[in-house]
């Protein structure tokens, strides 16, 4: 059972899915971190106390920490009285965690994606430069997900979940922070169908567009990519 740190919150749901563990468990970290509103240089753990906190493999707390350090979120700090801790927070990561933090108006929700639509093409041809074999694995499985889930709320989490997975594949850092931030702001942001017959019929149609953007990221074929964000962005 996952021990709570002195941060009050446990670091739970840590467990089998298209994401790996490492990027669960930085996920999680993540929101705890704004969860209890840690300022810059505010202590987080050590690897040590994450390790015996989620049970984990050292090797996937330390991926986890290594992808939050790469994001500019912790810090590590070397020697006594060293450890992880929150990081002065860049332009880029201030503008993430301000995008989570709004509340969902029209106007915002509007902003929020028109600014994801002018990032898709640099992160989905990014993700084709530079996608493995457990990438293409990966968003696979999510589709499937994207296409077996039986309602609204649920095709739209997994609608967000494989956006953020491709964004994961790209290599621009700033990029995917604001294109993340994004994600995270409209899956917060309700919407609905009032019509069966016209969600299951955008859903189909979106699951394809979907599959096709997909398979081009899985062949590298950048032009089958720019197609499929075109059709992607002038159908959401």
């Amino acid at each position: 059972m996952p021990q709570t740190s002195s941060s009050g919150q446990a670091l739970t749901g840590v467990g089998q899915g298209a994401r790996t563990r490492a990027e669960q468990l930085a996920a999680l970290l993540d929101d705890r971190i704004r969860t209890r509103g840690l300022a810059p240089g505010e202590p987080v753990g050590t690897l040590e106390s994450l390790r015996a906190e989620t049970g984990l493999a050292y090797a996937t707390v330390s991926e986890a920490v290594r992808l939050l350090r790469d994001r500019g979120v912790l810090e590590i700090r070397p020697g006594r009285g060293g450890g992880l801790f929150v990081a002065e927070r860049g332009p880029v990561v201030r503008l993430r965690h301000t995008l989570l933090s709004v509340e969902e108006e029209p106007g915002t929700v509007a902003d929020a994606i028109e600014l994801r639509d002018h990032l898709e093409e640099l992160i989905d041809v990014g993700a084709a430069r530079h996608r493995t074999a457990q990438d293409v694995a990966d968003l696979r499985a999510l589709l499937g997900q994207l296409e077996a889930v039986p309602d609204w709320a649920g095709f739209m989490r997994a609608n967000w979940a494989l956006h953020e997975r491709i964004a994961a594949i790209s290599p621009n850092a700033m990029a995917r922070a604001v294109y993340i931030g994004t994600l995270g702001h409209l899956g917060a942001a309700s919407s609905r169908f009032d019509d069966d017959a016209a969600a299951a019929g955008y859903r189909a149609e979106r699951h394809q567009v979907h599959a096709d953007l997909v398979e081009a990221i899985a062949d590298g074929d950048e032009a089958a990519v720019r197609a499929a964000v075109a059709r992607h962005n002038t159908t959401t």
